[in-house]
């Protein structure tokens, strides 16, 4: 809703301001990795194909559904450049919801919260056809103003430990040159427990498009990238192996380097990977 990466969106906010509607440019992302095939989607698209409420939320022919003890979610997109589709159904179940949330610039117009961060999923898949089950996250993200003003990059990370909770960090620097960490340790009772990050100490291998991206693990140990899975002009998807409180976990990492989205190259380039439909 109001997709934070649209060049649709930043072109009629720039124009317009906060009187755009939100609504008119939403899109569903699927982004599908393994042995399935590496499989991308994320096609815009405008009120008209909307639909929402309380426990549900449908773009086009996408929709998700809250149902009593899961999050309902269908899949029908259309991959590009290439034309593969992605359709099947996913069944997130919650292990407990959580209602935590953290500002992540200095005036708290960007806020994070997870909402199940500790879940087990269940993937059928007809196109391609893919069936698993495993562990699962869930949360969100809400900005009252653009991504690239207050951010100049950060790096993310969530890894599962052993006791089944999920260990969260965002390390923000800001445009304003402050600085921002939230370490958050998630259990499936319900609970949260911040910790202390360790420090920012070691720099991961550059990606293809120049992403410098960093970690925070614990002192003495060694992080290496299993698998980049993402990686776009402003934007990287890593999979880790390190150590974050004293255990050995494989972890998703992202950095984000939103000041890239403004240049007009990228808005040139968007297009081909988010095109959108008036439908």
């Amino acid at each position: 809703m109001g997709s934070v990466f649209s060049p649709y969106y930043a072109s009629a906010f720039a124009r317009r301001g906060k009187s755009v509607d939100p609504d008119n440019y939403c899109a569903i992302n699927v982004a599908l990795y393994g042995a399935a095939g590496k499989r991308w989607a994320m096609t815009e698209r405008t009120r008209a194909a909307v639909q929402r409420d309380r426990h549900h939320f449908a773009v086009g022919p996408s929709h998700l559904h809250w149902r009593q003890d899961h999050l309902s979610i269908h899949l029908d997109e259309v991959c590009v450049p290439f034309p593969f589709r992605i359709r099947g159904n996913i069944r997130v179940f919650p292990k407990a919801l959580c209602s935590y949330v953290a500002a992540l610039d200095d005036a708290r117009y960007h806020r994070w919260g997870p909402i199940a961060p500790c879940a087990r999923v269940e993937v059928d898949l007809e196109r391609p056809q893919a069936h698993w089950k495993g562990q699962a996250y869930l949360d969100s993200n809400e900005g009252d103003e653009p991504v690239t003003r207050p951010f100049s990059v950060w790096d993310w990370s969530r890894a599962s430990l052993a006791d089944g909770s999920t260990a969260v960090m965002y390390d923000v620097r800001q445009t304003n040159g402050s600085e921002r960490v939230i370490a958050q340790r998630f259990t499936p009772q319900g609970t949260v427990h911040a910790f202390e990050a360790p420090p920012r100490r070691e720099a991961l291998p550059s990606t293809f498009w120049r992403i410098h991206r960093s970690v925070r693990s614990d002192a003495g140990s060694t992080t290496r990238v299993l698998e980049t899975l993402e990686d776009a002009p402003f934007y990287a998807r890593s999979l880790l192996q390190t150590q974050l409180l004293g255990e050995s976990v494989t972890a998703v990492h992202e950095t984000l380097q939103p000041q890239r989205l403004t240049a007009l190259p990228m808005r040139w380039m968007l297009p081909w990977r988010m095109p959108r439909r008036v439908w």
